[in-house]
């Protein structure tokens, strides 16, 4: 990342990459991971009642707290998510907006295929 966007609550900042930064084989790689495309999934499927209203300890990941951090932090430097602090809480956001702009449908054929897939080997994790 060259230039980032700064979101910040307060003195601390998270990177996030500019509309224009996002790259495709970025999103696919953040995306290809079944911890990061379950939160992704969780977060669309609740996508209307708070787009920024999701702690990392919202997220049941069977992983350690560290690992949990990395799989969010690649969601974010990707562009897939948003972070920001409220307090001492990192809540998390989907870019759907941005997403949809750059890839015109990718996000949603994502989550169909993850759904799809889902029903199909009979795992209610996605």
């Amino acid at each position: 990342m060259t230039t980032a966007a700064a979101h910040t609550t307060g003195s601390r900042a998270l990177a996030h990459p500019d509309r224009a930064e996002i790259r495709l084989e970025a999103v696919l790689h953040a995306l290809a991971d079944p911890m990061r495309l379950a939160v992704v999934c969780e977060m669309a499927s609740a996508q209307g009642d708070d787009s920024q209203g999701f702690s990392c300890s919202h997220f049941d990941l069977p992983v350690t707290k560290s690992t949990s951090t990395h799989h969010f932090r690649v969601l974010r430097e990707s562009g897939v998510i948003e972070q920001v602090y409220r307090g001492t809480t990192k809540l998390n956001g989907l870019r759907r907006a941005d997403l949809e702009a750059l890839f015109p449908g990718l996000l949603d054929r994502v989550l169909d295929a993850a759904a799809r897939q889902a029903a199909r080997l009979g795992d209610s994790e996605a």
